[in-house]
């Protein structure tokens, strides 16, 4: 998706940010010591998963399905200002059923608002599989009014050529739906081992036949555009910075407690205190 937009485009997804916060310009260690809680975190270990802003990356949002207005609020800024850029608003299939979901789709249809709204469908929400909790499971017929597009979305091209066609659809027709069809290996939260509703063999099948990363793999080797040895160092590349940074990450120091209060506003008012802010940073500030 990424790689059909351009930085002038806005992305808001849910509070599972970290590859958006990554491709949107975070570095690796400013997205791991967030996480551990450390000072190299890209909110100095304040904010978690849930802090993580990039230029035109709007995080990381906590509440369920609540980006989805956010996004189409980015885009009425877009329409507003006569830029010619669209917001992703991306959501889970377990956030597909929240009503603001549906009041998004009716403004930003109403106003023709330059906004992509994804369905990152992997099948399963906090231990539930959509069948269960979606009356309809077609996501992207969900917009009704709202023209939607079903991609494979363990397949990069077919994703990066959808989001393409659904940009220029947005610039100049409006919204759009997008219903991502992807999967997820592991379970959904650290009190979710992912087994306890579906079955090892059905994880297993899909590592082996719908992997995104060893199919463009294959598909590279195939149409001989990469040889097994450039593919091999860049995953050893990869491997070694995340691995470093990683180790970083968790020997850095956290922040000490009496930080707790300092940068929780921006240019407060001059007579303004916080108790046990730290006066200097405050003055520094407001200066």
């Amino acid at each position: 998706m990424e790689s059909a937009i351009t930085k002038d485009d806005a992305v808001i997804t849910a509070y599972r940010a970290h590859g958006w916060a990554y491709i949107r310009g975070i570095s690796v260690l400013g997205v791991l010591a967030e996480l551990t809680g450390r000072v190299s975190g890209c909110a100095r270990g304040k904010g978690g998963s849930m802090h993580m802003y990039a230029p035109n990356f709007y995080g990381g949002n906590g509440i369920v399905g609540a980006q989805v207005p956010l996004g189409a609020g980015i885009a009425l800024s877009f329409q507003y200002e006569k830029k010619p850029n669209v917001c992703l608003t991306l959501y889970g299939d377990g956030a597909a059923n929240q009503g603001q979901v549906f009041e998004a789709y009716n403004i930003a249809k109403l106003w023709k608002l330059p906004a992509i709204f994804i369905c990152e469908n992997n099948g399963y929400g906090m231990g539930t599989s959509v069948n269960r909790s979606s009356a309809s499971t077609d996501y992207y017929t969900r917009g009704d009014y709202i023209p939607g597009i079903w991609v494979d979305g363990m397949d990069v091209l077919a994703v990066k050529e959808c989001t393409r066609f659904a940009k220029e659809y947005a610039l100049q027709h409006g919204p759009v739906v997008i219903d991502c069809s992807t999967y997820r290996y592991h379970g959904h939260s650290m009190s979710d081992p992912g087994t306890s509703y579906r079955s090892r063999d059905e994880i297993q099948a899909v590592r082996e036949n719908r992997d995104p990363i060893t199919n463009l793999k294959n598909r590279l080797l195939t149409k001989e555009l990469a040889t097994e040895d450039e593919l091999k160092n860049i995953e050893q590349d990869v491997r070694k910075h995340v691995d470093e940074a990683a180790a970083k990450a968790q020997a850095d120091p956290e922040l000490p407690l009496e930080e707790l209060y300092n940068a929780i506003i921006i240019d407060p008012p001059a007579d303004m205190r916080v108790r046990g802010c730290d006066v200097s940073i405050l003055a520094k500030t407001t200066a």
